[in-house]
């Protein structure tokens, strides 16, 4: 992106982005059909993004770690061998060629969670069996009621010296060190607390932590050369949170954010307005970086029955689009991944000019979506996960059959499951890509 970005358009900085994405510039691919599946699959997505017609329907499936399954290996295996997670998911692409990568990427390193000693995840083999297949959240009031203030009087220092003691083992001794704004001309006795012991070996752990960062990242990486040649556009993205989830999931919990909507509504609001700026500055400073497209919000406490459509309005919209439009601003397209049900939501949320987000819905009725957004967003999802693990191949075709139906026409669809599936069938995979390339085709 070498134009003078401060004067495009929103438009055009998208659209420098996308060009980003097609570029293939010193690209071996491993066969001319590689090459053409490259160039297909970025127009395929770009088209269903801007909400027009492609060749056909997209597929998009969050695949989990169904290839360890299907390799005869587990989630465990795969969390903690980069090598073999690495050739798994190569000879599941292989098999499948799908329109979008399946990638060990999604696969998290889980020693650096070891490493770090980390509160908010259960994982196989670390307070899950080995055998389990998924992770588990671990909700907590990790931030307390009377801390809002100081949470948005220095957001940095209250998360290093507060919360990450609390959800990180590893880092309990930060509660010690002073705050870095304190040093203001002779230094010395600020750092004294670097002297414990225990400060230094959470010092450690974080190079520990780079350490296994960078053998992951090499392995990551070469699959990452692996899929380009192999005609696999590489997604160009980033994930942020709506303000309301950094509160309600990680800091004060479900519990603790629906006592302060009555206890405490205006500092809530406060609080939510500051914590907006957060994803904003890094998300833009990360996206900037790698060029990206595209930014994913898994929505979680702004669905149906979780709060008003009132609360809603007031407490849960306002600072997530404050964030959405920052990001549109910039030429980058949010994905709102509304997990749950949104279909009271979706006339509040119709706010956007064509093409400026995509939505990825869970449980939402996919003909009301269409017929309220469909117009100006692209939109995808639904495929309930219990089919693709529990169905017949037959069962998931027509599914999708009627999917395509109701929210194809005119484009602007992707066919995609609800959520993640990390053991599905590999006749319900292919049944979901041969409904995309028989009943999604656009006729010109």
């Amino acid at each position: 992106m070498d134009t003078d970005w401060a004067q495009l358009s929103p438009a055009e900085k998208k659209e420098e982005r996308f060009n980003v994405w097609r570029t293939s510039t010193g690209v071996k691919f491993s066969s001319p059909a590689a090459e053409t599946k490259f160039k297909q699959r970025v127009e395929r997505f770009i088209a269903a993004y801007q909400v027009r017609k492609g060749d056909r329907v997209p597929v998009s499936l969050n695949i989990g770690a169904t290839p360890a399954y299907l390799a005869g290996s587990d989630l465990h295996t795969v969390m903690y061998d980069y090598e073999k997670a690495k050739d798994i998911w190569i000879k599941f692409n292989q098999d499948f060629d799908m329109d979008t990568l399946a990638s060990p990427g999604m696969v998290l390193p889980r020693r650096v969670y070891d490493l770090l000693d980390y509160k908010l995840y259960s994982w196989p083999g670390h307070g899950l069996s080995t055998s389990a297949n998924g992770i588990q959240f671990i909700e907590g009031e990790y931030m307390k009621a009377d801390e809002y203030d100081a949470l948005m009087r220095n957001p940095s220092d209250w998360w290093q010296r507060v919360y990450m003691p609390r959800v990180f083992g590893a880092f309990q001794s930060f509660k010690f060190l002073q705050p870095l704004t304190n040093i203001i001309e002779l230094p010395a006795t600020h750092f004294m607390p670097y002297s414990r012991p225990d400060v230094q070996a959470s010092i450690k752990a974080l190079i520990d932590v780079g350490n296994e960062l960078s053998r992951w990242m090499k392995v990551t990486g070469e699959f990452g050369k692996w899929a380009l040649e192999a005609g696999y556009p590489m997604s160009r993205g980033g994930m942020a949170k709506a303000p309301f989830d950094t509160l309600g999931d990680t800091l004060r919990g479900t519990k603790g954010i629906v006592s302060d909507m009555y206890r405490q509504p205006e500092k809530l609001l406060e609080a939510l307005d500051v914590i907006a700026e957060i994803p904003i500055a890094q998300t833009l400073a990360s996206a900037n970086a790698s060029k990206a497209y595209m930014v994913m919000f898994p929505l979680h406490k702004g669905a149906d029955g979780f709060m008003s459509q009132k609360q809603f309005d007031k407490f849960y919209w306002p600072s997530l689009k404050k964030v959405i439009l920052a990001l549109v601003n910039e030429g980058i397209i949010p994905m709102l991944f509304a997990e749950g049900s949104y279909d009271s939501r979706l006339g509040s949320v119709n706010e956007f000019s064509k093409g400026d987000v995509t939505w990825l819905f869970d449980k939402t009725d996919m003909a009301r979506a269409k017929k309220i957004l469909g117009s100006t967003c692209c939109i995808s999802g639904n495929i309930p996960s219990s089919l693709l693990i529990t169905g017949t191949a037959k069962e998931a075709k027509e599914y999708c059959r009627k999917l395509i139906e109701v929210c194809a026409p005119g484009g602007g669809f992707i066919l995609s499951a609800g959520a993640g599936v990390d053991n599905a069938n590999p006749d319900n995979i292919r049944a979901v890509m041969a409904a995309a390339k028989e009943y999604g085709v656009y006729r010109k």
